[in-house]
């Protein structure tokens, strides 16, 4: 008996070790040549789901916390760092901030931005959203055209996809244009509802509302959300 047990955990071995050959290893550095599109949104998925999951979770574990500790009355000195890092003077405020959104949108606006995870700033950046530098002294690249043929556009460039990840939940948070979309994130989880608030994140408006929920919709990206 102990001889077939030993058969058996030997074949499983073999199994896996057969199964980690075969499975393709992306980076977000390197673009395979001719890629189909079912390669192309593996090659996404297999890169962005880890990490956005990771960091979703991450966020959602402080913004539990947080609201733990405001019902509680604890924790006051972590609760008024916060509120300096999202400038916000309420608690209600502080909970909206830090809530997050369904991983499905942050999945479609990264597949937007980031052109499927074939953008050049995704590739030589880790830059998912296409996040813009102002700040001379931050890692960034130039954009390859120029806004209105002479201003040179500047984006971030980030370490690694996770921390492209945590300064989108940030600023998500934080930055004034999505005050409407924090409300309503905070009121409900339905995704398209939620979606709807995201036209001041592009210049083409209530267009990429749409085109964000046709891509949850299309791609079935809510089953990330469960």
């Amino acid at each position: 008996m102990k001889y077939i047990y030993l058969l058996l955990f030997m074949s499983s071995l073999v199994f896996a070790n057969n199964i980690s050959e075969i499975a393709p290893k992306y980076s977000a550095s390197h673009i395979p040549q001719k890629m189909s599109v079912a390669t192309k949104k593996k090659r996404f998925y297999s890169l962005l789901v880890p990490s956005v999951t990771k960091v979703h979770n991450e966020v959602f574990a402080e913004y539990q916390a947080v609201k733990k500790d405001l019902k509680s009355g604890s924790n006051a000195i972590r609760t008024a760092r916060l509120k300096k890092k999202y400038n916000v003077k309420s608690d209600a405020s502080l909970l909206r901030a830090l809530k997050p959104h369904p991983i499905s949108i942050t999945l479609a606006q990264a597949a937007m931005e980031s052109a499927w995870g074939t953008s050049r700033f995704f590739v030589k950046a880790n830059n998912v959203f296409g996040v813009w530098s102002t700040n001379k002294n931050q890692a960034r690249i130039a954009a390859s055209q120029k806004r209105n043929g002479t201003r040179t556009i500047w984006l971030r460039k980030f370490a690694s996809i996770e921390d492209a990840i945590r300064d989108y939940y940030r600023m998500m948070g934080k930055a004034k244009a999505y005050r409407d979309f924090r409300l309503v994130r905070y009121q409900t989880n339905d995704v398209y509802k939620i979606v709807k608030k995201l036209d001041k994140y592009s210049e083409i408006g209530e267009k990429y509302t749409k085109e964000l929920a046709n891509m949850i919709r299309y791609n079935k990206l809510t089953q990330y959300d469960k």
